[in-house]
């Protein structure tokens, strides 16, 4: 799994830095409001879990999950929802969407569309890393932790293929990795 990785982008210690400020932050923010944390799955799932335990307010927890790119490397554009919120009191709620990468921002503008629709009192995005040059849709995060490249990036919950989820940092996966299940280049 580490042989597939050209470059760490973010290290463990980067990363427990970045979800301490966020956090901090949030914690500031949302002071004396419902504080609804929203995590998209299954990406932010390790974020997530490292960033509620960093802020300082009550808050409660759900998860959507959401699908627009199937096991490719780009953006289908075409959004589902593979499973909704459990809670759905959200009237009146400040919801948070955490998400592990904002990229084109097509599936984030969706689910704003849609939990809008439920009459919050407010929706924020906080996202692990964001990717601006790659922005389809008119979305900026409200809380960020990281600005980075044009790169294919994985791990802390960061997947291709649904492998190097694990990984406790973030790294660019190396080209030939990817390209492989799409030329039908075998490791046989």
């Amino acid at each position: 799994m580490l042989n597939d990785i050209e470059k760490v982008l973010l290290s463990e210690e980067e990363l427990k830095e970045i979800v301490e400020r966020l956090g901090s932050q949030i914690t500031k923010d949302y002071e004396g409001k419902n504080l609804v944390v929203v995590s998209v799955l299954k990406g932010s799932v390790v974020f997530m879990a490292d960033l509620m335990r960093a802020i300082k307010v009550p808050c409660s927890i759900d998860f959507m999950s959401v699908s627009s790119y199937g096991s490719g490397t780009k953006t289908t554009g075409v959004v589902k929802i593979i499973k909704d919120l459990d809670n759905e009191v959200v009237c009146g709620a400040d919801l948070l969407i955490v998400e592990d990468i904002l990229d084109s921002g097509v599936t984030l503008e969706y689910l704003i569309k849609i939990l809008s629709a439920r009459n919050p009192n407010s929706i924020k995005i906080c996202t692990l890393l964001d990717k601006p040059e790659r922005r389809k849709a008119n979305i900026k995060a409200d809380y960020s932790g990281a600005k980075i490249p044009d790169a294919f990036v994985v791990g802390y919950g960061l997947d291709y293929d649904e492998r190097y989820r694990n990984l406790p940092f973030v790294g660019i996966l190396k080209r030939q990795v990817y390209e492989k299940k799409h030329t039908g280049v075998s490791d046989s």
